[in-house]
């Protein structure tokens, strides 16, 4: 459909909690198209409603599987109903761009939600694809990855950050 902008930090409607969707109609089937084509053009592996400044409970990933084929996945109103394990991984994200950190996660999780076509879904994931699919959940609920992160790591990110956002604009002009 459409690629959109992705929000930056630190806009702050990168901090507002999404609302659930009431009934997945043609309206929630054009965002999770603008959501694929904005992530896939910004080279990302998932993308929350948020990002782009829309308030409703949607996201998308595609994980590439173990033979490396895509596996895109739309998520409306998804709940993690079960965690298990621990893992670090080591996480970037559109919204905070140019940096990564080390940010723990449940290792396996059980996500209900539904799809684009209303029908109620359940996704269990470990790898990666857990990992994104909390990352992006996290969005829903107004926290970024570097909101995970203890305080002095978190303003070391920060900070590159700032760093990599002034190098980025003294290089365009």
């Amino acid at each position: 459909m459409a690629v959109r902008i992705v929000l930056t930090y630190p806009d702050p409607r990168l901090e507002v909690v999404a609302r659930a969707v009431p009934v997945v109609d043609d309206d929630v089937r054009g965002l999770i198209a603008d959501l694929f084509d904005t992530m896939y053009t910004q080279g990302g592996i998932g993308l929350a409603a948020t990002q782009l400044g829309d308030d409703r409970r949607v996201v998308v990933v595609d994980c590439r599987d173990a033979e490396g084929d895509h596996v895109p996945w739309a998520l409306v109103n998804p709940e993690i109903g079960e965690r298990e394990g621990e893992v670090v991984w080591r996480e970037g994200c559109l919204s905070v761009p140019g940096v990564t950190a080390e940010v723990d996660r449940a290792a396996r999780v059980v996500v209900s939600y539904l799809d684009a076509a209303g029908e109620a879904q359940r996704l269990e994931a470990d790898g990666l694809l857990a990992v994104c699919v909390q990352h992006e959940l996290d969005h829903l609920d107004g926290t970024l990855y570097v909101d995970r992160l203890g305080a002095l790591e978190r303003e070391s990110v920060l900070m590159e950050y700032a760093a990599a956002q002034q190098q980025g604009d003294g290089d365009s002009s």
